[in-house]
């Protein structure tokens, strides 16, 4: 599994709103700059993001956008679930029942399995407040992604 250029942008985006806490709007803009990442690849993640009611916005000069919800309340899985889609290792895995006609005498299986699992542990496990605080106990009261 490879997380692509839109995952990883889709969750510095959210951890950068999550810094700004949960009361400024933080304009499009602004992000794009800091980050580095295009406007417009900006705009299909906030398009995204906003249709899925994780983001609120505000038009006009003072707008802009800001979580839904508190940096706790959301997981590094959830953030590239919506960004990528299904974090399987293996295609076989990534739908609700495994179709693979070779499954049943499949030595590689359970190793892909477990991997699926432990992936799945871990980006669950994880906040935006989590990544928040591990930035600030690593350097301070700056915050970089």
């Amino acid at each position: 599994m490879k997380i692509s250029t839109k995952g990883r942008y889709a969750l510095r985006f959210m951890l950068e709103l999550a810094a700004h806490g949960d009361r400024k709007y933080v304009p499009l803009k602004e992000i794009s700059a800091k980050q580095e990442v295009s406007l417009k690849y900006l705009e299909q993640i906030v398009s995204q993001f906003g249709k899925l009611g994780l983001l609120e916005s505000v038009r006009g000069p003072q707008g802009g956008y800001r979580l839904a919800k508190a940096p706790k309340d959301y997981t590094v899985g959830e953030i590239l679930r919506y960004a990528e889609g299904d974090l399987a290792p293996v295609a076989c895995l990534a739908q609700d029942v495994n179709t693979c006609p070779r499954q049943v005498e499949c030595a590689t299986l359970p190793f892909w399995q477990g991997l699926y699992q432990v992936i799945t542990d871990y980006v669950d496990s994880v906040t935006l407040e989590d990544l928040l605080e591990q930035q600030r106990a690593r350097s301070g009261s700056e915050f970089y992604i």
